[in-house]
């Protein structure tokens, strides 16, 4: 519901109409897509004794996370290039970040999103499983997956630590390299109340970066014999659960733009609703005529 309504709410309203806004809607997409994936199946598991999942749906709950998994690394790396870009560069911000670029952004994030979900998943589900067919987890990850294989599985292992490790490493560069410049460029700003704003602009974004990378490095970029099942349980349902819960939450909460739209649009919807006292004052107006 949170992530929903941020998107309606960029959409419907017209100064939430910038390169910023458009980016943050799409992490909300990819937000409520990723949850949606996998709480149900979780829920199922907390509340019954007996549930099952058919191959093919393992197949695509894994495809659709790994999916969601790898937009919202780019994703938060796109979004720190626009910051860059918004901070050191303001003047020549829409000129550089113009729709046809930022839409481009988004369409490279999702090729590369699908290109790296269906060459995992291939891998992964090429392999013979041939019982036990209970996966020790609350949906079909990638690590109790791979231990039902009936075969090695560390080939396909590197392959998946190779992976995650190549787009973490892609993206963090990316923002740390744009956070780089943006500190160098706030020291220089003279105006203590510009150094705020900008450093607001860029706290919710790098709370989220914080929250995300740490649980999905320490889940997937880093070989399974040093992590447990029971840890990778928890550290799961936090990114999957948790942090797409928390977004919002901290967009919404730290951002005076996102406020100030809800405030528009609450207060445009009572204004246009007539009070109960003109309601009355109309009513008793009639019968006295």
């Amino acid at each position: 519901m949170g992530n929903l309504g941020t998107i309606i709410l960029i959409h419907t309203d017209p100064q939430l109409h910038t390169p910023m806004y458009f980016f943050l809607s799409v992490l909300a997409s990819v937000d409520s897509s990723f949850s949606t994936t996998n709480t149900p199946q979780l829920l199922e598991s907390f509340l019954t004794s007996g549930q099952s999942i058919s191959f093919t749906g393992c197949v695509v709950q894994m495809a659709l996370m790994t999916l969601h998994g790898t937009a919202e690394s780019l994703l938060l790396a796109v979004m720190a290039y626009d910051r860059f870009t918004a901070i050191c560069h303001p003047l020549l911000y829409h000129t550089i970040m113009c729709q046809r670029l930022y839409v481009q952004l988004i369409v490279a994030t999702y090729i590369a999103s699908v290109a790296n979900s269906a060459l995992l998943t291939e891998y992964i589900f090429k392999m013979p499983y041939c019982g036990p067919n209970v996966i020790n987890h609350y949906f079909c990850d990638v690590p109790p997956v791979l231990q039902l294989a009936c075969v090695d599985t560390s080939a396909v292992e590197a392959i998946i630590f190779s992976s995650s490790a190549l787009i973490i490493l892609f993206t963090i560069t990316i923002i740390l390299m744009s956070y780089a410049y943006i500190l160098v460029t706030i020291c220089r700003i003279r105006s203590r109340e510009a150094q705020s704003k900008a450093l607001s602009t860029c706290a919710s974004h790098l709370t989220i970066i914080c929250l995300f990378y740490g649980t999905i490095t320490f889940m997937y970029a880093q070989p399974s014999s040093r992590t447990s099942m029971e840890q990778n349980k928890v550290v799961s349902v936090f990114y999957t659960v948790v942090v797409p819960m928390l977004n919002p939450l901290i967009y919404s909460l730290r951002n005076k733009d996102v406020k100030a739209a809800l405030k528009r649009r609450y207060l445009g919807k009572l204004s246009s609703q007539p009070s109960v006292e003109h309601s009355i004052r109309s009513h008793s107006m009639v019968a006295t005529t």
